[in-house]
């Protein structure tokens, strides 16, 4: 549903705007109570924020670490689909969230890929069929402090290289 809803969404409006306004108007990105506040025209950078508010105020009235690691979650993996284009598979294949102290106030995550890291990601799948990338952003509040440390693995593939490998492991699975 998604997918569609941004195929006709694009006709009207840039990728930049697609993304942001789609996460942000979408229900299953607007629970994690995360808002995408900044996202440049070629996708490379992405911003959000995540407001202490009553919805994501736990016992001790920080932001409940629910909240901070699902609005960090699928932003990678989304922006890279769509930075790759679709002769490519991109799964979150690891997630790991290290929180350093609490958070009591609005606080920021970036997202950033480089172009020379995009054209490195294409060679290591166009060599190798797929790669797994790991990106480390902090969640940080106003000045900069890290309140988490996120640790993300994306699996990318080659669409023809990832249909192989699913169909060698069916026949696999169905000759035992």
């Amino acid at each position: 549903m998604y997918r569609t809803l941004t195929n006709i969404a694009k006709r009207f409006f840039t990728n930049a705007q697609v993304y942001k306004y789609g996460f942000n108007w979408s229900p299953m990105y607007r629970r994690s109570t995360g808002k995408l506040i900044e996202v440049s025209e070629d996708l490379l950078y992405v911003k959000i924020k995540i407001p202490l508010s009553i919805k994501n105020r736990n016992f001790v009235g920080s932001i409940f670490g629910g909240s901070l690691f699902s609005a960090t979650d699928p932003i990678y993996m989304i922006q890279l689909m769509d930075i790759l284009g679709d002769n490519y598979v991109v799964w979150d294949k690891d997630a790991t969230i290290k929180y350093k102290r609490p958070a009591k106030e609005t606080v920021y995550t970036e997202f950033v890929f480089t172009k020379d890291e995009i054209e490195s990601i294409k060679n290591e799948v166009s060599k190798n069929g797929e790669f797994n990338l790991v990106k480390t952003p902090n969640i940080v509040n106003k000045d900069g402090i890290a309140i988490a440390e996120i640790s993300k693995t994306i699996y990318v593939a080659d669409k023809a290289f990832y249909k192989e490998k699913r169909k060698q492991k069916e026949t696999n699975k169905s000759s035992i």
